[in-house]
């Protein structure tokens, strides 16, 4: 075979790859799109008091059986954001969003916007809620080096 006919080989089976994706990530659109108008239809408000917070194995977290059942083989391994709040009389766990994970205040009462036993937005119950200090810290390095690469970027530095 000659350079130009491996050449349009390769081209040909990367053009498909990129067609296969195209339609998988279309069909997974789909899925997330019906899965969040369950949950939209599902909300309900709820005041709760923050006992606990923590990234961990869904076996681990104290979930219902049901759960760790339904949940996907490869995702069975990876850790989530679990809250474990008192709602009312009862100690409960939920799952919850990495974005409103990192808000969650421990040992506050919010008012939380939960959908089964997953926590999609959280408000305070008097003012607004702010990241830790550790977590401010963590941004302003990150936004430190970002600035500091923009600079070289520019030739300033």
């Amino acid at each position: 075979m000659e350079w130009w006919q491996i050449l349009i080989l390769v081209a040909a089976i990367v053009a498909g790859a990129l067609i296969v994706l195209y339609i998988l990530g279309k069909r997974a659109q789909k899925k997330a799109d019906s899965q969040q108008e369950q949950i939209d239809a599902s909300k309900q408000q709820v005041t709760m008091l923050i006992i606990d917070k923590k990234k961990m194995k869904i076996k681990d977290s104290g979930l219902p059986k049901i759960v760790y059942d339904k949940m996907p083989k490869l995702l069975r391994g990876r850790k989530f954001p679990v809250v474990k709040a008192k709602v009312g009389p009862r100690i409960m766990t939920f799952l919850t969003d990495s974005k409103v994970f990192e808000v969650i205040p421990v040992k506050k009462e919010i008012k939380a916007t939960v959908a089964g036993l997953y926590i999609t937005d959280v408000k305070g119950m008097r003012g607004a809620l702010e990241l830790s200090k550790k977590k401010k810290k963590e941004l302003k390095k990150k936004e430190s080096k970002f600035d500091q690469l923009l600079r070289k970027g520019r030739g300033e530095i």
